[in-house]
């Protein structure tokens, strides 16, 4: 066998990828197995190609109302082939785009699909049948995860989707059920709704986006309702049944709905089978390995990030994970820092909608005094001359400390908006100094600044 590598990645996503180029630059001998496509899930069939069609969606919504603006265009024809065409061709470019980054920083990649061996070694079994028997000091598990699904809903590609067969969907059906209102549901039926298919939206939680703010999930359930989309929150799927043309689904409180197609979007589980981690130390809990901020596991030499490890589940995390898992195996310190990172989260559907830290229940269940500050876009010079004056934004401080606990904005732009505050909690920057921060004239960033000044009795233009 050939001489070890220092570094042996498991999975080339945005976890996989990112240690593994990172570790290129800090000189270690890097290898990188894949067993599908670099840039894993979110580049080929989610953050990415999803966004493609998001971004259709918008530019059809504009050109709808272009009229507000003293625009006369007509209704545009959808070309169902062609917004999906674009979402692969996207998907593509950046898939050859992390081939080249790999491959200019030196680092080695094989095709195939990975597992420990009880030597400790790695095999791999390629696309051939072949296999190869690889050795590294250390080694990143990063093979995140796939799509859960319900017992009485298995995927089948056809009328029962999982995500990934709704970027694939070969016509548009013109009646789509969702199952699941968390981030990836609300994207899909947002996206659909907006070229047409009547969409219905069940949860069974009691609201949309139940991880969210529950300002931000009231505000984002009325404007889906009011955009068309049928919403069923706290209740459960019963039964189903798929037939030729449609599928039936009965609900636990007894009402009865049926679709073109059905969207399981009910969350992921980590891949974590087939690999042989029965054949290591590390643990594995509920299918997911068990793993701290930095990726250690409970095995010294095999490592974990992103997906795998359990939530939050998106790729930012995953590759921010894999920075500082490779930097604490260049550096061999045994412990990193002491708090895990701020971790923004970003939904795309419309309206847009992000938020960082706790939310207002999670503060107040600390029990120490607390200061909320709204601001309406229906205030803001920017977002009123754009025709986009439709959200807040949400900040919540400790009273006595001035610390930023969590910030929550819906409408425009949101995800680009939030890293304002992402900044701020890193550098735990209090209330005076955003108080203080000048913010450009006219822009949706002075919205951030209003719900601050907001939160301690000063706001301007409220």
């Amino acid at each position: 066998m050939a001489e070890p590598y220092d570094l042996l990645v498991i999975g080339g996503g945005p976890g996989g990828y990112v240690a593994a180029l990172r570790a290129a630059q800090l000189k270690l001998r890097t290898v990188l197995v894949e067993r599908e496509h670099l840039g894993g899930i979110c580049l080929n069939w989610g953050c990415i190609p999803t966004k493609s069609l998001l971004h259709t969606a918008d530019t059809l919504r504009r050109i709808r109302h272009a009229s507000d603006l003293g625009l006369a265009v007509a209704e545009p024809a959808i070309d169902f082939a062609r917004v999906m065409q674009r979402s692969r061709e996207v998907a593509q470019r950046l898939n050859k785009g992390v081939t080249h980054l790999l491959r200019k920083a030196g680092v080695t990649v094989i095709d195939g699909a990975a597992g420990f061996a009880p030597d400790r070694s790695v095999q791999v079994m390629q696309p051939d049948g072949k296999t190869q028997r690889l050795q590294a000091r250390h080694l990143i598990v990063a093979t995140g995860a796939h799509p859960r699904a319900l017992p009485q809903l298995p995927f089948d590609g056809d009328r029962v989707w999982s995500y990934r067969d709704a970027l694939a969907a070969r016509s548009l059906p013109a009646s789509l059920l969702v199952i699941g209102a968390g981030a990836i549901g609300m994207e899909f039926a947002s996206f659909y709704a907006t070229l047409g298919t009547k969409v219905t939206l069940v949860e069974a939680l009691p609201r949309v986006l139940p991880a969210s703010d529950a300002d931000v999930s009231a505000f984002v359930a009325k404007a889906i309702a009011r955009g068309g989309i049928t919403v069923r929150t706290g209740v459960r799927v019963q039964s189903a049944e798929v037939r030729k043309d449609r599928v039936l689904v009965e609900l636990a409180n007894g009402e009865s709905l049926q679709a073109e197609r059905v969207l399981v979007a009910v969350g992921l589980a980590g891949n974590t089978e087939g690999l042989g981690l029965e054949h290591t130390r590390v643990r594995v809990k509920g299918g997911l390995i068990q793993a701290d901020a930095q990726g250690a596991t409970s095995d010294p030499t095999v490592h974990a990030i992103g997906d795998v490890t359990g939530g939050p589940m998106l790729a930012h995390r995953a590759s921010h994970q894999g920075l500082a898992c490779v930097e604490r195996i260049a550096s061999g310190a045994k412990d990193g820092p002491a708090h895990a990172p701020l971790i923004p989260s970003c939904v795309y559907s419309h309206p847009q909608s992000a938020g960082v830290g706790l939310n207002e229940d999670e503060a107040k269940s600390r029990g120490r005094p607390i200061r909320v500050g709204r601001f309406p876009l229906d205030a803001s010079g920017k977002a009123i001359a754009i025709g986009e004056a439709s959200g807040f934004v949400k900040t919540i401080f400790d009273e006595a400390s001035g610390e930023l606990l969590g910030a929550h904005i819906v409408g425009p732009d949101a995800p680009e908006l939030i890293h304002g505050f992402t900044l701020a909690a890193t550098l735990e920057t209090t209330e005076a100094e955003l108080m203080e921060t000048v913010f450009a004239h006219p822009t949706l960033s002075e919205s951030l600044h209003e719900s601050v000044l907001a939160a301690f009795g000063r706001p301007l233009h409220i």
